[in-house]
């Protein structure tokens, strides 16, 4: 049998199979709080090795999308239980995404209309957010410029983070993954050519470029354990506004040594090559997708007891060729979860996967989200 359905041990927790549910916005959380119809979405697809869950703001200033299930309440921790306890009924393992989106929001989702907060005081070129447009309708809206964080205010959004992945374990996830992807909040630190900032938390020196990445690390590490405890990263992405700069490898490899070092559960990458087919690096001259590959082999290196998951364009045939030869231990699917409940029962099948209706990706009711078949009744 393909090592992909094969049981893995995760620090500890074993999954089913090596199949992982990636992280998906689904914004059908109508008051932030996830209700029953989000947790039988997760329920359906617990036969995931690992669910991921959609992006789950870790505080109301770290929120950029109306209509997703935060972690920061009583009622949302309440709402999240039914999920985590849906889940784990049907064999399924559940970590929450702890998400701050920083510069890539609006005033109408901020808390008394504030202006987002980010590393940056830079304004991201073209972005939207889910907000509320001028006519006080939910719509996708240009964002606005952000104020940039003092550094006495840095610690604080290090301790919401370890406070909601104290949430998250009170709401019963077996662990948290650190949205450090998709140019939210993390990249806005890392990424030199978008944080113009002039004091430790600058991108001027590795150790600067870093720092609040490691800090928030080590926050939720010392919270809930490290063995709880995955990231996200997405190398050479440029969603909302995120340029490529020439540091882009020794910063990720900096980090995620950094990051082995700790002995976290997984680090998670996500390949945008899709997003930028024929986007080249300036300095090498090959493509985004060549670079990812050669990083998945200096990650692998300094990853000696953390797993390493990669999402993107992932098919049963790159999955199994991946961790055949060592180079990944989990790999992550993210949109055909979405029409293909039974995600791994197809793949280890052939069966034939369902198309999703992209039109009810985001925000609306059922439709789109708990209505496709298994296979057996396609």
């Amino acid at each position: 049998m393909s090592n992909l359905f094969q049981p893995f041990n995760l620090s500890g927790v074993t999954l089913q199979n090596r199949v992982v549910m990636a992280p998906m916005t689904r914004s059908r959380a109508p008051q932030d709080i996830a209700t029953e119809t989000i947790a039988l979405y997760y329920a359906q697809r617990a036969t995931a090795g690992l669910i991921v869950s959609e992006g789950t703001p870790i505080s109301r200033e770290g929120q950029g999308y109306l209509f997703n299930p935060g972690i920061f309440t009583p009622e949302q921790i309440a709402g999240w239980r039914l999920t985590t306890q849906s889940v784990h009924a049907l064999g399924g393992r559940i970590f929450a995404q702890l998400w701050h989106v920083g510069r890539v929001s609006h005033p109408s989702i901020q808390e008394d209309g504030k202006a987002p907060v980010s590393a940056s005081s830079k304004l991201a070129e073209g972005a939207t957010a889910f907000g509320y447009d001028d006519q006080g309708q939910p719509a996708l809206i240009p964002v606005t410029e952000p104020r940039q964080l003092a550094t006495e205010e840095v610690p604080r959004i290090v301790q919401d983070f370890a406070d909601a992945a104290a949430n998250a374990i009170e709401a019963g996830f077996d662990g948290v993954e650190i949205h450090g992807a998709n140019g939210y909040l993390f990249e806005q630190f890392l990424n030199p050519k978008i944080n113009d900032r002039k004091d430790r938390y600058a991108a001027d020196t590795m150790d600067d470029r870093l720092r609040f990445a490691l800090e928030a690390v080590d926050a939720v590490i010392a919270r809930i354990g490290r063995e709880r405890v995955g990231i996200r990263l997405s190398p050479y992405g440029k969603l909302f506004d995120m340029p490529h700069y020439d540091e882009i490898d020794e910063t990720y490899t900096a980090l995620v040594t950094a990051l082995g070092q700790r002995g976290l559960a997984y680090v998670h990458i996500m390949d945008q090559s899709g997003f930028a087919v024929a986007d080249t690096i300036k300095t090498t001259g090959a493509s985004v997708s060549d670079r990812i590959q050669h990083l998945l082999t200096v990650f692998r290196a300094v990853l000696p007891h953390t797993a390493l998951i990669l999402a993107g364009g992932m098919t049963r045939e790159r999955a199994e060729r991946l961790i055949t030869d060592g180079v990944i231990d989990l790999a992550g699917f993210g949109q055909p979860f979405i029409s293909n409940p039974d995600l791994v029962a197809r793949l280890r099948n052939g069966w034939t996967l369902a198309e999703p209706d992209r039109s009810t990706y985001y925000g609306g009711d059922a439709r789109g989200l708990i209505d496709y078949a298994p296979h057996a009744a396609a």
